[in-house]
């Protein structure tokens, strides 16, 4: 680390034989997709499977196409630098201890690490690789190998890009990952689900088309309190009820006007990665990437709107999305293992395209797991932990199953010390970003190993009264979820597997787990040399 584009990526994948290229012919139309998910799924060789460069691509002479890049556990702790994801975790959790210096010797403690902080802050630079070519006119977004994943898709999607956006309100910028779905040469459809950011950013571009003016708004396009207090918060009210939170145009004075947007594809590992970690809100993603690669990423303004993205990306999207237009979106072959279902999102015009020569388009398959995916978020879920401790300090570790598409289940330890302990942490947990979506969060003891799902299945359904420790709630779930009785709206489940106290209404005798005495261990431990060789065991 770090890699300062995507080809050092590629070149490191390939010296650690972490790399296959793909000579044969294949179509970026399903079979591509049926390929990658063969040789992530695949029982011979490493689980994942190698990473894939697609080199002979059906109707794109001379296209490369990067697949399957974070789909193994190697590959994930090589682009994190690291030799386990607890040592990544361990360095977060260094930076999120910094208190302020009490004295001289503590202020000089913290020097180095102060130091090595002021590494991470992005940096705008004149100009990049990714501005080698730059197409403001007769370009086409099927100009590249763009794939249709799944019979049912609704066409070609983008799958792994860094989409940026900026809030009308603060200024800050975020990079999120969405997927496009390819509508024509110049339009996608832009699919942030309802409670990512950059669909918020949107939410605030509307408040402020509709109530904002030139005697209304702050420097920044912001309305004032002055604003507010003539009814601005009553017109944002109404306007958010009457959109359903912007999912409709409404007939009614809808605003008018556009928002910004970038969109970066073929990143290096680093920028990529951030595009998916549950940051603290006022923290940016180029500054995660900055965290990740210990060294600032490089920036570039783009050529029509007021964005940067990353100086050595293979290819920039440039455009923007109307606030009163909206299409449908989908179905789309989802990380759940089923399609995700039509629904309407703004569209993204895109007016202009700069990349590298020859550029590399990076992407990946999502579907029933394992696939890339999981990999990538069972590194999110390290991520997470401790930032998880910040608001939950009795948590020991969280294992959020591959299968459990990352919000359906989470499994939780803790150092319980009080009564009702679990559901408080149920409760906090439902409150923290996108942990908000999990469907179903089961608290266990702290002698629980949660990343032995046996374990965790014998102790949790020997210690649970249906009927007293499992509870309901009603809230926001995730865009994906088929099942809900709304979109985007439905019920959670929190089951207490903890040991029940005297104090929360237990008073029945808890019986010991089965042991084995250390003495008759001892004993068979003498003997197992010869007892194996009888057995014929190892």
């Amino acid at each position: 680390m770090p890699f300062d584009d995507l080809r050092q990526w590629i070149a490191a994948l390939d010296r650690a034989g972490e790399l296959k290229r793909i000579k044969t012919e294949a179509d970026p139309i399903l079979e591509i997709a049926e390929i990658t998910d063969r040789v992530s799924k695949s029982k011979t060789g490493k689980p994942g499977g190698p990473a894939l460069l697609f080199q002979n691509i059906k109707g794109y002479p001379g296209s490369q196409l990067l697949i399957n890049q974070f789909g193994s556990e190697a590959r994930m702790k090589l682009a994190l630098g690291v030799d386990s994801f607890d040592e990544f975790a361990d360095r977060i959790k260094m930076f999120l201890d910094m208190k302020s210096p009490q004295g001289f010797l503590d202020k000089l403690k913290m020097l180095p690490l102060l130091t090595e902080a002021g590494k991470f802050f992005p940096k705008t630079v004149p100009t990049g690789p990714c501005k080698e070519v730059i197409k403001r006119d007769n370009f086409s977004l099927l100009d590249f190998p763009i794939l249709q994943c799944w019979p049912q898709d609704a066409g070609r999607f983008i799958t792994l890009p860094c989409v940026v956006t900026r809030d009308p309100k603060s200024g800050k910028r975020n990079v999120g990952m969405y997927r496009l779905q390819v509508y024509d040469a110049k339009t996608t459809a832009a699919h942030w689900q309802r409670q990512k950011v950059a669909a918020e950013h949107y939410r605030q571009a509307l408040r402020n088309a509709r109530s904002g003016s030139a005697d209304t708004t702050t420097k920044e396009g912001a309305p004032s309190f002055a604003s507010f207090a003539k009814g601005g918060n009553s017109v944002a009210v109404d306007l958010m009820a009457r959109t359903s939170g912007g999912q409709v145009v409404s007939e009614k004075n809808h605003p008018k006007g556009r928002m910004e947007v970038a969109v970066a594809i073929g990143t290096d590992p680093a920028v990529t990665f951030s595009a998916i970690v549950p940051a603290p809100p006022d923290v940016e993603e180029y500054l995660i990437a900055g965290f990740l690669r210990a060294a600032p990423v490089e920036l570039v303004k783009c050529e029509t709107v007021d964005l940067e993205v990353p100086a050595a990306s293979e290819i920039v999207l440039e455009g923007y999305v109307n606030l009163d237009e909206l299409r449908t979106e989908g179905p789309f072959g989802d990380h759940t293992g089923f399609y995700s279902l039509e629904d309407l999102y703004p569209v993204f015009h895109v007016q202009c395209i700069t990349h590298r020569k020859d550029p590399i388009y990076a992407t990946t398959i999502v579907g029933k797991p394992p696939m890339e995916d999981a990999y990538m978020g069972k590194a999110v879920e390290r991520v997470f932990l401790p930032l998880m401790r910040l608001t939950i300090p009795e948590l020991i570790d969280i294992n959020l199953p591959i299968e459990g598409v990352f919000h359906n289940l989470m499994i939780v330890s803790i150092r319980k010390s009080y009564p009702g302990q679990a559901r408080k942490v149920m409760n906090a947990i439902w409150s923290l970003g996108q942990a908000m979506f999990t469907k179903v969060i089961i608290v266990v003891d702290e002698d629980v190993d949660v990343q032995d799902l046996a374990d965790v299945t014998l102790k949790v359904l020997n210690h649970i009264d249906p009927e007293r420790d499992i509870q309901f709630t009603l809230g926001p779930v995730d865009s994906l979820d088929h099942a809900s009785r709304l979109a985007n709206y439905g019920s959670k489940m929190g089951i207490d597997a903890t040991r029940k106290w005297p104090t929360e209404g237990f008073t029945r005798p808890w019986p010991d787990e089965i042991v084995m005495d250390a003495k008759t261990k001892t004993l068979v431990d003498s003997k197992w040399k010869a007892l194996a060789k009888e057995l014929g065991i190892d």
